[in-house]
């Protein structure tokens, strides 16, 4: 049947929807959520059907299309296009079977995967399969399978170096910026670390909003290939390219259900490494009160699987179990994490040390691995590699390779309002509250304006007397500032014993 293109001018980031008026769907025996085929010339795609009760919203004998679907067709307002029924996609029975606890095979969880990235599933189905996976864990098997297929329906960076290396953190720590740390120093050290970072979801920064703030961190991959293989290391956003896609459009579903099903995360972390090819990869499960995983079993576990996973992928994983209970640095958002760096390669006496020791470490232990260090001697190399300035010469040229935007930390300001938090009595700092922290310093702002957050002067075990600074927060306005102070009355952020 044919109809006239109505462009509804609304996008939906992802799913491809067409919207018919209800008399039209009622004579053709169409119901919301059913698929269709739209045909233009030599173009078709399958789309999810929405109802309009309103012949305003879409006329009889006209068919609403949304801008991915238009994009796709390239079509515009008008147009005339054929439509007929269309089958749900293969994948839906792929998702029950799952939902009922029985295992995929290797060509059904292709199939979600290739529905998923491109936009075959709506967001209910895509939902129902990310259930599936929280309430019907998959084998190792399975999840081996899911890595795979995540990262071959994507882009895949290529690069004539040996090792390729990466690392990652399990999150949930404020501040916890390693990353922007050991990429220059094994950059350094001659090798070969194309770091795809993201931006934050619940922190007030992630990797990428930090770097964000001395140069850019939309690089094509074209270009990433090449400032790897010029300088050898990158940090760039993960989220601007198209590595392992699926990924992205299952993590948008999990966070608002707050789940994070064990095998999807593996197979997340996982596919994001090997989408730029990397042979040896560190990750680090910090565990602690406010952390993603706040137990040592929990911890223990999920070392194992990875690790697993490295070597039915035919990679090299090493996981380490480190301190999560409190803050990493002293800079809790973008300007402030990013200063805090600077100041690190710098030599600053400023430089937050909790977050040098554990950058350190972590250099050091993938030297080790590489064979660039001999067992117990990466640590030193790796802080001779920083305190001789060869980390942060290598550093600015990864900054002016992406276009730099700042070099020196003299150059980072500061939200205009600031106040500070104060003992309330004299002691030892017993805890700091993950949580809090990040709360307060999303409150203020950040990592929506990157100016904004929090500083710490204070960690655990330090002494404090009675109405010494604890910590300043940051803000754009007095109103975010007022907002803050509140906050802190109700939050549980900071026990003095």
């Amino acid at each position: 049947m044919k109809f006239k293109v109505k462009d509804m001018n609304i996008a939906t980031g992802s799913v491809l929807v067409a919207v018919m008026n209800e008399k039209d769907a009622f004579k053709l025996d169409i119901h919301s959520k059913d698929r269709v085929k739209i045909i233009k010339g030599k173009k078709i795609e399958t789309v999810v059907v929405d109802i309009a009760e309103s012949c305003k919203t879409v006329p009889q004998g006209r068919i609403g299309l949304f801008e991915e679907v238009l994009d796709s067709l390239k079509a515009k307002n008008n147009d005339t296009i054929r439509m007929i029924p269309a089958r749900k996609p293969l994948s839906i029975d792929s998702i029950k079977k799952k939902l009922d606890g029985k295992d995929l095979t290797k060509e059904e969880i292709n199939q979600i995967v290739w529905d998923i990235v491109h936009n075959k599933l709506d967001s209910i189905e895509l939902t129902y399969f990310v259930a599936a996976g929280y309430t019907k864990s998959f084998s190792m098997k399975e999840t081996k399978w899911l890595t795979e297929a995540m990262v071959s329906h994507g882009d895949i960076l290529k690069i004539s170096k040996h090792p390729i290396i990466d690392k990652h953190c399990i999150g949930g720590i404020p501040g916890n910026r390693t990353t922007m740390v050991i990429v220059p120093i094994l950059a350094a050290a001659g090798l070969a670390i194309p770091k795809t970072s993201s931006r934050s979801i619940t922190s007030p920064a992630g990797t990428a909003d930090t770097m964000e703030v001395l140069c850019d961190i939309c690089v094509p991959l074209k270009k990433m290939k090449a400032i790897v293989k010029k300088i050898n290391g990158c940090i760039v956003w993960g989220g601007a390219m198209n590595l392992a896609p699926a990924d992205d459009k299952i993590i948008k579903v999990e966070y608002p259900l707050g789940i994070d099903a064990e095998s999807q995360l593996l197979a997340s972390i996982m596919a994001k490494k090997l989408s730029v090819s990397s042979t040896h990869i560190l990750i680090d499960i910090p565990v602690g009160k406010g952390a993603k995983v706040e137990s040592m079993r929990e911890a223990k576990k999920l070392k194992h699987d990875f690790e697993k996973l490295g070597n039915l992928l035919g990679r090299r994983v090493k996981v380490i179990i480190t301190d999560g209970s409190q803050p990493i640095g002293n800079g809790i958002g973008p300007a402030l994490e990013a200063r805090d760096v600077l100041w690190l390669f710098e030599n600053d006496s400023r430089a937050p040390q909790d977050l040098k020791k554990k950058s350190l470490i972590m250099a050091g232990t993938i030297l080790e691995m590489v064979g660039e260090a001999p067992p117990l001697l990466g640590y030193r190399k790796a802080k001779k590699i920083v305190e001789s300035g060869l980390a942060y010469k290598k550093l600015i040229q990864i900054i002016k390779a992406q276009g730099a935007r700042i070099t020196s930390s003299k150059r980072i300001k500061l939200a205009k309002f600031s106040f500070d938090f104060t003992a309330k009595k004299t002691g030892i700092i017993s805890k700091i509250n993950n949580k809090s922290i990040s709360k307060i310093a999303r409150i203020a702002g950040a990592p929506i304006n990157s100016s904004s957050g929090m500083y710490l002067y204070k960690h655990v075990g330090d002494k404090v007397k009675k109405g010494e600074r604890i910590f300043t927060v940051y803000a754009e306005s007095k109103d975010k500032i007022e907002y803050a102070k509140d906050t802190l009355k109700k939050v549980d952020g900071i026990k003095i014993i």
